[in-house]
């Protein structure tokens, strides 16, 4: 009976430790799914930012100086309508460009486009920003995917939370980066909005970076949320 009972055991702990590898290897497998996406997403996006940002807004320029040499023959009215819409159409042509994707960010910084970023919104919300005196500059996928998360951040507190001020504070850590972005707006239950593409977009980064994450929300009184990337990660090119 010893031996039947010792033998069960064994089955039961193999077939356990069998269904935990299968566990892991899944948990895995959708990992990889998930940065692969966004890495397409992302190559996608540079594609057609590059283009507008190179091509488009290039091509305005020119226009526009070709225009500011042009003989009108007295009629500045008009001169100054097309001026005034070229200007426009080339903040679109940029803003269009940043939106899709960060295309200066390798060459700028994170920290100066979190700033370019705030500046852009300093009409809209009071935003500051606090970064650790030690921070270096981080590996380009992961600068692209917390600019995104930043910007996913603002976009959703601009839309529903009524907040007037916005904190976004970045530090080195021995082991981890830490990045901590908060509001005091009406907040949210998260368990009503989670599958909202807000969130979805926000978390699916996270997951990317395999970081782990934390909500702190109180309604009426802001939220909350605290991203810790650890260091010893691999990322994509």
């Amino acid at each position: 009976m010893t031996f039947i009972l010792l033998a069960y055991r064994s089955f039961i702990k193999r077939i356990i430790e069998e269904k935990n590898v299968q566990h892991e290897a899944e948990v895995l497998h959708q990992k990889n799914l998930v940065l692969e996406n966004i890495k397409a997403q992302e190559s996608e996006r540079k594609r057609i930012a590059v283009m507008i940002h190179d091509d488009i807004g290039n091509r305005l320029n020119i226009l526009s100086l070709w225009l500011n040499n042009l003989d009108t023959k007295g009629d500045e009215l008009i001169k100054k309508n097309i001026t005034t819409q070229m200007s426009s159409l080339i903040d679109s042509a940029r803003s269009i460009s940043h939106s899709l994707y960060p295309v200066n960010l390798e060459t700028v910084g994170l920290v100066l486009y979190i700033e370019e970023l705030i500046a852009n919104l300093s009409g809209r919300i009071n935003i500051s920003l606090s970064v650790s005196p030690k921070f270096q500059k981080k590996d380009i996928f992961i600068e692209v995917q917390l600019y995104r998360i930043i910007q996913e951040f603002t976009t959703n507190v601009l839309k529903h939370s009524e907040a007037s001020r916005v904190w976004i504070y970045i530090k080195d850590n021995q082991t981890n980066l830490a990045v901590v972005i908060s509001d005091n707006g009406e907040s949210f239950e998260y368990e009503e909005v989670k599958k909202g593409m807000g969130i979805k977009n926000i978390e699916s980064r996270i997951k990317s970076m395999n970081a782990v994450h934390k909500w702190k929300n109180v309604l009426n009184k802001g939220s909350r949320l605290i991203i810790k990337i650890p260091y010893n990660n691999e990322f994509p090119d």
